[in-house]
């Protein structure tokens, strides 16, 4: 398979990285983390049991993805994070909850799903108020084009759900567009949500209804 050349949808910029963050991750990588790989991960031998697998894509501090793992404990969830203050701030969380249905991983999703994935393997990938890059020439760096449409649908299952949510309305515009060059891509209203997972409210969320946006849930199933 010839690598895709990816934009990175992130700039390094990890900001305050506290000691307890720091302490957290040292502490606790070890059991929730999934070390990076250059081929395929058995994802199953992470956890303890077994089950559906649903990523959630730039988790931020991680409270949604905890919340997500109590509310569903038939599923299990993969994390991917690229800032470790927050990848420390989730571990010393899941350490405390004793949450044992979500493992971590610190890499940059393009090439996770490209090389790390098998195809056909996740029911659910949750892209959750990615970093809209609303400048112009920034457009580039978006997450949510074509070329990661096409990585996520190879990854997922066939009926497995593609969820995308942003309060920036002209990156909902452009993710829209993309993913309707995806034939396999079908819009689902979202009270039909085959995952039946309710999306918490962010701090980005709270943050965008503050400033008055509106929030856009898109919801696709994949068919194959």
């Amino acid at each position: 398979m010839t690598p895709l050349r990816s934009n990175r949808s992130f700039v390094i910029r990890e900001g305050r990285f506290t000691a307890a963050q720091k302490k957290a991750l040292a502490e606790y990588w070890p059991r929730y983390g999934i070390p990076e790989s250059t081929s395929k991960i058995e994802f199953d031998r992470f956890f303890l049991k077994k089950q559906p697998l649903v990523m959630d894509v730039g988790f931020g501090n991680g409270d949604s993805l905890l919340s997500l793992a109590q509310q569903r404990e038939d599923l299990n969830f993969i994390g991917v994070e690229v800032y470790r203050p927050g990848i420390g701030n989730v571990l010393r969380k899941l350490d405390a909850l004793n949450i044992n249905n979500v493992r971590i991983v610190n890499n940059d999703v393009n090439p996770l799903l490209e090389f790390n994935v098998d195809a056909d393997f996740l029911r659910g990938i949750l892209v959750w108020f990615p970093d809209p890059w609303p400048k112009k020439r920034h457009h580039k760096r978006r997450l949510v084009q074509k070329e990661f449409l096409q990585l996520a649908i190879n990854a997922l299952q066939t009926q497995g759900v593609l969820h995308l949510a942003s309060d920036w309305y002209p990156y909902i515009e452009s993710m829209r567009a993309s993913a309707a060059q995806c034939e396999q891509l079908v819009p689902v209203e979202l009270h039909k949500n085959p995952l039946n997972l309710q999306r918490p409210l962010t701090r980005f969320e709270q943050r965008g209804l503050r400033l008055g946006h509106k929030v856009t849930d898109l919801l696709y199933q994949v068919n194959k």
